[in-house]
């Protein structure tokens, strides 16, 4: 295996990790299997012991999803990464293997819906009691804890009105408490923004989104340091099971040898698209890192490239003028999905956050007449011209 970390990212995206047969095939292989044999008895003790490295079964490990994590590792400036079988089983299990009951999580308000009912319905079935704030109040976030504290998490940009938290500040008061920081990256990307580097110390993406990128596969990754993963992620996830499958895993290093070339050109068609819709009249309101009208631009040019692949935008008259121009669009796609080659549009309020609540998406931010793009890789003419007689209609 051939890996170091002077390469810069296109190159550790195209060739981190990677472990040849003896065939010395070009493409990564696919490994399907479940199980493994071994030469004696003797082998097999050792392995299961931790003596000896090797792999035991596929709900510990696989060689092709070893080479994704070890692909991941490499681009986040991680030492470690697990491969879950989702986005949310990554979240789940850096939270879970983390806290325990009497155990206290502060989060920022702005959530994915399913993260947001992980800390306010399910973790507090475990005796975890959840605090939420508004992620760009650094006082809040210092009021918050309490000696029971031992977890933040926040997602920056949020999905979905792209508010960003600085990471810097917030891993710092985490630290002050004895806590750590957990953040969901998957709107920036590792591409955009490194969080590791700023003081977070679990990152966790969902591979579905930017990584696949093609709308195919689920998937998800924990990125940490070694002793969190041999002492929180394995006891956990190996005996619970949310696996990475290796087909999947295949597919998605496949996905990251072209992860910088689409986002950086989705980024870019995305911050095009934000400044046209600024002009157009029956837009209310435009959300994009990459806007000089965002509320944080500078922290957005100080810890992110650039503003990403993802625009929220409020129409005028509500739920149905909204629904209306998904209705009247061509190309864009109605869709909750993100990240993907084509770009795709949903209504948050009645998709991604309806379980959470008409009082949750008003602190929020989140209104009936909001709208979440996702930037393909279409021509970002041919994108204009579908929005602008979408809108005129």
């Amino acid at each position: 295996m051939k890996m170091t970390k002077n390469w810069r990212d296109a190159t550790k995206l195209v060739r981190g990790g990677t472990t040849r047969s003896p065939h010395g095939e070009t493409s990564e292989a696919l490994y399907l299997t479940s199980g493994f044999c071994y030469e004696d008895a003797e082998t097999a003790e050792a392995r299961f012991a931790g003596e000896q490295e090797g792999f035991v079964y596929g709900r510990y490990g696989n060689p092709t999803v070893e080479m994704f994590e070890q692909r991941m590792c490499l681009l986040e400036g991680a030492e470690a990464c697990y491969g879950t079988a989702s986005g949310m089983a990554a979240v789940w299990g850096a939270l879970s293997s983390h806290l325990e009951a009497g155990d206290h999580i502060i989060a920022s308000k702005a959530l994915f819906g399913s993260c947001y009912q992980i800390i306010t319905n399910i973790l507090p079935r475990f005796g975890i009691t959840s605090t939420l704030v508004d992620g760009s109040d650094l006082n809040a976030w210092q009021q918050a804890v309490t000696p029971q504290t031992r977890c933040f998490f926040l997602e920056t940009p949020s999905n979905p009105t792209l508010e960003v938290i600085d990471i810097k500040a917030v891993a710092d008061i985490a630290h002050q408490s004895g806590s750590i920081l957990v953040i969901d990256n998957v709107f920036a990307t590792p591409i955009l923004q490194k969080p590791l580097e700023l003081g977070a110390d679990i990152v966790v993406y969902s591979g579905t989104k930017h990584i696949d990128g093609q709308g195919r596969v689920l998937g998800g990754a924990i990125l940490s340091s070694k002793e969190f993963k041999e002492d929180n992620l394995k006891p956990m996830l190996r005996h619970t099971g949310p696996s990475l499958s290796p087909f999947n895993a295949w597919v998605m290093l496949k996905g990251l040898e072209t992860l910088k070339l689409r986002v950086e050109a989705q980024s870019q068609s995305a911050l095009e698209i934000a400044t046209w819709l600024e002009t157009t009249s029956e837009v209310t309101r435009v959300y994009y890192p990459g806007l000089s009208s965002h509320p944080q631009i500078e922290l957005c040019k100080k810890q992110m490239k650039s503003g990403g692949t993802l625009i929220a935008l409020e129409i005028k008259g509500g739920k149905q003028a909204a629904f209306d121009l998904m209705r009247k669009l061509e190309i864009i796609d109605i869709s909750n999905n993100l990240g993907d080659s084509k770009s795709l549009i949903t209504h948050p309020a009645s998709t991604t956050h309806r379980a959470v609540g008409e009082e949750a998406r008003a602190e929020m931010g989140i209104t009936d007449g909001m709208l979440r793009l996702s930037v393909g890789l279409e021509d970002v003419r041919d994108l204009i011209e579908d929005m602008e007689q979408a809108i005129s209609k």
